[in-house]
């Protein structure tokens, strides 16, 4: 079993503020995602106007399943009402080699 990062690039809407979503990011984490099966970490890297984000689980399977936990919850569309959607990129990549 390899673990296996979902891979995020985005941008914030126009009057989003970092601090703001931040936040929204630290509850979706501490509600959400840090309690599923198989999470490991949730980092945020930041160039220019466009956020990385790379959270990292246990398996491939733990990370497939991750997909819907936060679906239809407050915390959950809080977090994504913040993003430009048409600049969402999405990879579920696992872990082949460490150097």
């Amino acid at each position: 079993m390899n673990k296996t990062a979902w891979i995020f690039s985005y941008k914030l809407k126009k009057g989003v503020c970092e601090e703001e979503f931040i936040g929204l990011t630290q509850k979706l984490h501490d509600e959400i995602i840090s309690k599923a099966k198989g999470f490991i970490s949730w980092e945020h890297y930041l160039q220019g106007e466009i956020w990385t984000d790379f959270v990292l689980w246990e398996t491939e399977e733990d990370a497939n399943r991750a997909t819907t936990i936060g679906k239809g919850k407050e915390v959950t569309n809080n977090f994504y009402a913040c993003i430009q959607m048409n600049t969402c990129r999405v990879l579920i990549s696992k872990l082949i080699k460490k150097y």
